[in-house]
């Protein structure tokens, strides 16, 4: 059962899709940003986080897979403001701004794209202050970028073995009818979209947590796999502890291992602030759990019924190309 699993989390798109990474990784290697006083802006995080003043300015950007654009524009739209806004606050920050680039071969089809845009930039009071919209394309295609600010950061690089992985996840929604897409955002009280993802910046400003990423394309097993690359570590991921929704026919634990979650992210904790971590994501009803560990095999374990089976080695096998790249 668990060598099926590993097969089917292998040969998944949302997770072989990260190796397209490996373009810009392998332009970038051993190249950072600067910022102020010319400290360096690691590269391969959810945003790129730039030192600027007392913090840092983030910045990130994310394009919208084609199908979806075409099979659901409205919620493509409102999507593509909905992840930036995640990457921002995965990081430990506060989302300013958002731009878009939309294109369009018509004004009609360019409509829903903006519908759902804006209801998100509503939802979430993060406002659209620009960009570039063409409605005489042979193609339709959405790419959205935002800009943030942190006080302290959560990154992908500090992951460290002997770390308790904790998952949190919004189980209060449904799936997509046709994509792998969990939405517990759309229809939501904006107050309580708000308040949930200021529970990310609050952990890092205490203290409580350095190190994650936002569940994105890849689910819970492709991010983990990219935090343990940038880290250079290793983990073992309990399936069973994963929180899940209980009442959602056909959900396979594999296929819900590849969801995006509109609310998302995956830590890597010391273990003595484990308790607080999983308590400040219970306040606010979000299910979270500790799923698993962190050890320095660089290998991906998974575990299930008391049996393991690796599911990547990267240090045989680069998934991004970013292994180690700006590591703290």
């Amino acid at each position: 059962m668990l060598a099926g699993i590993a097969a089917q989390l292998r040969g998944a798109l949302g997770i072989l899709a990260k190796r397209d990474v490996q373009i810009p990784a392998r332009y970038l290697s051993g190249k950072s940003a600067t910022g102020a006083a010319d400290r360096p802006a690691a590269l391969g995080d959810d945003c790129a986080a730039i030192p600027d003043g007392d913090g840092y300015l983030l910045l990130a950007a994310e394009g919208i897979w084609p199908a979806f654009l075409e099979g659901d524009p409205r919620f493509a739209g409102y999507s593509a403001v909905m992840v930036n806004i995640s990457d921002i606050y995965a990081m430990g920050g506060r989302p300013i701004a958002v731009v878009d680039v939309v294109w369009g071969t018509s004004a009609g089809a360019l409509e829903p794209v903006w519908e759902g845009m804006v209801a998100a930039s509503r939802a979430y009071g993060v406002p659209i202050v620009g960009g570039h919209t063409s409605a005489r394309s042979p193609y339709n295609a959405l790419a959205v970028a935002i800009a943030g600010r942190a006080r302290r950061l959560i990154t992908s690089f500090a992951a460290r073995p002997g770390d308790v992985l904790v998952a949190a996840i919004d189980l209060r929604g449904k799936m997509h009818a046709e994509h792998p897409f969990w939405d517990a955002s759309t229809g939501t009280d904006p107050a309580r979209l708000r308040g949930d993802l200021e529970v990310l910046p609050a952990l890092a400003e205490a203290g409580l947590c350095d190190a994650g990423k936002d569940i994105s394309m890849g689910g819970v097993a492709g991010t983990l796999l990219m935090l343990l690359e940038t880290s250079g570590a290793g983990a073992v991921l309990d399936l069973a502890a994963v929180p899940r929704p209980g009442d959602v026919r056909d959900l396979s634990i594999a296929r819900w291992l590849l969801a995006f979650p509109s609310y998302g992210f995956l830590l890597s904790v010391r273990p003595d602030a484990a308790g607080e971590v999983l308590s400040a994501f219970a306040r606010r009803g979000i299910a979270s759990a500790a799923v698993g560990a962190v050890d320095g095999s660089r290998r991906l374990t998974l575990e299930a019924a008391g049996e393991r089976q690796t599911l990547w080695d990267l240090a045989a096998e680069p998934l991004t190309g970013f292994a180690g790249e700006g590591a703290r």
